[in-house]
């Protein structure tokens, strides 16, 4: 019997003009799409358009942009972050990304594909990790980074160091989909619910 398609999101988090980050995360989404047991799916925040000033606590009405992105969110199986870093952290744009969510990020395994100068956004990375830690998503442990990226990319939007790049992919992938079986079968026998532990 064939396994059902494990559905990945992968998320453009800038939206800065003139980004690097849809290069690298359409190559990312290349590595994804070629193996047999995800069907990926790609949201570029930039074309989003979420709103900037979040509701009151006890409001009832949800914005259009959030109410059109939540069901993308809500049936994946698991989420890629693709983030620059500035100033030692991750976009505005991708908290506030965030932050419109909750359940849809529940128990559902994380992975990171981030780019800078010679850190190459891992201090972005650490950041996202508290924050989807406290959403009750698992993230996993292996990344791919991109250090000082205008010299890590060629002309034809691919890693000039191909064969170190797709090794790490694959692994963030192997990853990914593990968690992301373990968990949606875990949700499908019992929905998850914070504090559910006791």
């Amino acid at each position: 019997m064939t396994e059902e398609q494990l559905r990945l999101v992968v998320i453009i988090g800038s939206t800065r003009a003139g980004r690097f980050c849809p290069t690298a995360a359409e190559w990312f989404a290349g590595q994804a799409r070629a193996r047999t047991d995800l069907k990926v799916d790609m949201i570029d925040l930039a074309e989003a358009w979420l709103p900037d000033v979040l509701p009151a606590d006890d409001a009832t009405e949800v914005p259009s942009q959030v109410r059109d992105l939540s069901p993308w969110l809500a049936k994946a199986d698991a989420f890629v972050v693709v983030t620059p870093e500035y100033n030692h952290s991750f976009p505005a744009s991708l908290k506030n990304a965030i932050d419109w969510f909750y359940a849809e990020w529940q128990a559902k395994p994380v992975g990171y594909v981030s780019y800078g100068g010679i850190a190459g956004g891992l201090r972005a990375v650490e950041h996202l990790r508290q924050v989807f830690n406290e959403l009750h998503a698992v993230s996993v442990r292996t990344s791919v980074t991109f250090p000082n990226y205008p010299d890590c990319f060629g002309d034809d939007g691919t890693p000039v160091d191909t064969e170190l790049y797709e090794k790490s992919a694959r692994g963030m992938l192997d990853e990914l989909s593990w968690w992301g079986d373990a968990l949606r079968r875990q949700r499908e026998r019992r929905p998850f619910r914070a504090g559910a532990a006791e």
